[in-house]
């Protein structure tokens, strides 16, 4: 069984999960729905419904799908005339071949996998694609590593798809492709970013005081950092997809 604590923690940061986590590069959400027009795509696990709202910039249809109803409260706000359903991974409250496409944006780690593929394959249609994304802060510059450590962030692009060798039997082989993108943000908005981070919001008192003190000794000596009115934050955003059998 997995382990929900920290993927549920989320709800109650929803608003500045909204405003300070990353948006996925459009060619990223293009490449994960290659092939497919006017589709009808689940958004698996999606949160504030970032995903959604990019899927939903590309001219497709969307069903947000979402287990902390902080969330779905949050993505209803941010995205007008979209409801998410109340539904997690491993028990989506779809029908039968109902979708064209499920994507994940930064939560299939989250998922108890074997019960979520045979879910997951039993909304899609023959054919149909499932692409988890991650957007991935890039650790090969030393400062957003130190941040990574600060932050308590251990994964790497390649960890998650040397990790992720397969979907079951029911979907093909997947393929994966990688992408770069930036996001400025200022010192405050870094800080509400972390904290918007699983490891922030089910730590101690103490721990996140000290998550803040290194932070903000990482901002004022790093010479890429100190003194900047805004920073460039570097991400690798990691498409995995398959199609159903």
């Amino acid at each position: 069984m997995v382990d929900h604590t920290h993927a549920l923690s989320f709800g109650a940061a929803a608003s500045d999960y909204d405003r300070f986590r990353p948006r996925y590069p459009e060619a990223a959400v293009r490449w994960a729905l290659d092939g497919l027009s006017n589709a009808q795509v689940v958004d698996l696990a999606a949160g504030t419904g970032i995903l959604s709202r990019a899927v939903l910039a590309l001219g497709h249809e969307v069903v947000p799908v979402e287990p902390d109803p902080g969330m779905r409260a949050q993505l209803a706000n941010a995205t007008p005339g979209t409801t998410a359903l109340a539904g997690s991974a491993e028990a989506l409250p779809l029908p039968d071949a109902a979708a064209d496409a499920v994507l994940v944006g930064t939560a299939y780690h989250w998922f108890d996998r074997e019960p979520a593929h045979t879910e997951i394959a039993r909304v899609l249609r023959p054919g149909g694609t499932f692409a988890p994304i991650w957007n991935i802060r890039d650790d090969r510059l030393d400062w957003v590593a130190e941040l990574s450590r600060i932050s308590d962030i251990r994964d790497k692009a390649g960890d998650y798809a040397e990790k992720y060798a397969d979907f079951g039997p029911a979907f093909d082989a997947i393929e994966s492709r990688e992408f770069t993108h930036r996001r400025t943000l200022t010192p405050d908005e870094l800080f509400g970013m972390i904290r918007t981070r699983s490891y922030w919001l089910t730590a101690s008192s103490e721990d996140q005081r000290r998550v803040e003190r290194e932070l903000a000794e990482l901002l004022d000596t790093h010479p890429a950092l100190a003194g900047r009115e805004t920073v460039e934050l570097p991400y690798r955003t990691l498409v995995l997809r398959a199609r159903r059998r």
